[in-house]
């Protein structure tokens, strides 16, 4: 038998490992270079299952799948059930000569059938061996066995480093996907239509609508004022819609520079213009099968418009600098706070594009015509704010309460909620009082919501707001109150008589 090159021989198996992500392809390829330069007849490698202590084929060369599937042993059955028990390998120089070869598969058997040597090694990782590699060679008395063995064993260690390094690979892949599913559930619950906050009869009317097109594919237009949560509806119809598992991209149109806007949502070719250095994906392309959130449509430009509206009818773009047509399936979601109507007439905006992104309108109102939801709104962002500061503010003042609601809102939920996060981290106590709130909630000439006070006047509100939640927590015992407000029963009755508190209403 001609002398092996065992460099050459290890060089492509090595190779051939490092190549496949797929283990049993490599292990296949790996087999056929061993046949190549060993001149093997056969060879298999066998896998230990220990759950069953069962033994069977993974991979062979030379040997029919029927075959394969009768290669079943037990742990210690066999040369290979022995190797494997052991974890020590074996050569022998006939196999007719030995009483341990089973010849399960019945290849090496049948008329004009040659002598063959066996040698079986096990394959190891970190001293657990989870099988063997084994060949058939014609039988030669001058080939050393005990070389062939010394090869053997290498490519069994290759085999059993490419098994870890795969399994790791494998593993990490599990633990992304699981990862990925987790956070999935997490967007999927955190943007559930319920979670919009708000019982109003407006805020039933968009839930009921946002219910009715999240199922569809259609263009959905969210118009109201800055603050009235928008964002929070078209994340709702995403993570509702069919779409949910694909991408949800956001472009706020009124935030990229004019010259920059088209490049974003289409792309652009390599040298498209001055500071293009490499190809780029735009927004379209990266919603692909997913949602595109086009926030503030209002102010892009016309020629961005034609653009748009081209995708929009077409479902398909073209990267700046470039002439290759890409089709992308995406549902389009845009909001707006302008009059668009006004900026058709006024020649400002596409009638053909207004029309194309106002088949489902939502109107979103804005908290001044949602009174009723504003106490809501303020009980959850004090939960919100309170556990980001570990704080334990547990309810708002009566006064605070008045303030809120008498307050117009014009920066609608979003002052609301930086309202309340101011007011947490200036309360020390578990009471959000009047004093927390911004000076715009205090005072009547800036809010033009409460009448202008005294200094005076502005003591009396405070110490009957102190006096209040006092007579609330003690429920209504009027010298534990005093003893709270660290006063005297006379004192508090003086007051409570003066300012018409009547202490029963809180029994």
């Amino acid at each position: 038998m001609k002398k092996i090159d065992e460099i050459t021989l290890l060089y492509d198996i090595s190779q051939s490992l490092n190549r496949h992500t797929d283990l049993k392809k490599a292990l296949y390829t790996v087999l056929d270079i061993l046949s190549g330069n060993m001149h093997m007849s056969r060879g298999m490698i066998t896998i230990l299952n220990p759950l069953s202590d069962e033994i069977s084929i993974e991979v062979a060369h030379g040997i029919s799948r029927s075959a394969m599937q009768k290669g079943i042993y037990k742990l210690g059955e066999g040369v290979t059930g022995q190797v494997i028990e052991s974890g020590r390998p074996v050569s022998i120089a006939k196999i007719s000569e030995s009483p341990d070869f089973l010849n399960r598969t019945q290849s090496r058997s049948g008329p004009g059938a040659r002598e063959l040597s066996f040698i079986c090694v096990p394959i190891k990782k970190e001293q657990q061996v989870i099988g063997a590699l084994g060949v058939d060679l014609p039988y030669d008395p001058e080939y050393p066995l005990a070389e062939g063995e010394k090869i053997l064993t290498v490519v069994a260690a290759m085999i059993a480093t490419q098994v870890i390094h795969l399994e790791r690979i494998r593993r990490e892949k599990e633990k992304l996907k699981a990862e990925n599913e987790r956070l999935q559930m997490e967007l999927e619950k955190k943007y559930r239509i319920k979670n919009i906050v708000g019982n109003s009869n407006k805020m039933r009317e968009v839930y009921q609508m946002i219910s009715q097109v999240a199922r569809s594919n259609a263009t959905v237009l969210i118009r109201g004022e800055s603050g009235t949560g928008k964002e929070l509806v078209a994340n709702a119809i995403h993570y509702n819609s069919s779409r949910s598992s694909h991408p949800f991209v956001k472009v706020n149109c009124a935030a990229l520079p004019a010259n920059l806007i088209e490049s974003e949502l289409f792309g652009h070719e390599k040298g498209a213009f001055t500071g293009a250095i490499q190809q780029k994906a735009g927004k379209f392309e990266l919603a692909h099968k997913g949602t595109l959130f086009l926030d503030e449509i209002g102010s892009i430009t016309g020629e961005v418009q034609a653009k748009l509206l081209r995708v929009l009818q077409e479902r398909e773009i073209e990267r700046v600098g470039g002439n290759k047509t890409i089709r992308v399936d995406v549902r389009i979601v845009a909001a707006t706070n302008k009059n668009l109507e006004e900026a058709v007439a006024e020649g400002d905006f596409r009638s053909d594009l207004y029309y194309r992104i106002n088949v489902f309108p939502i109107y979103m109102p804005p908290l001044r015509e949602r009174k009723t939801d504003i106490l809501a709104l303020a009980d959850f962002f004090l939960d919100k704010y309170t556990r980001e500061n570990a704080k334990e503010i547990v309810r708002f003042s009566t006064p605070a309460i008045d303030m809120l609601m008498a307050y117009h809102w014009p920066g609608n939920v979003r002052e609301l909620e930086n309202c309340i996060e101011r007011a947490v981290l200036l309360c020390e106590g578990k009471v959000i009082h009047g004093y927390h709130l911004p000076p715009t909630l205090q005072t009547g000439k800036e809010s033009g919501t409460l009448p202008s006070q005294t200094m005076e006047e502005a003591v009396e509100k405070l110490e009957m707001e102190m006096i209040v939640d006092a007579l609330k927590h003690t429920r209504g015992n009027m010298s534990q109150a005093a003893q709270t407000l660290g006063t005297t029963l006379r004192k508090i009755s003086y007051k409570v008589h003066k300012y018409g508190i009547n202490p029963r209403q809180y029994h």
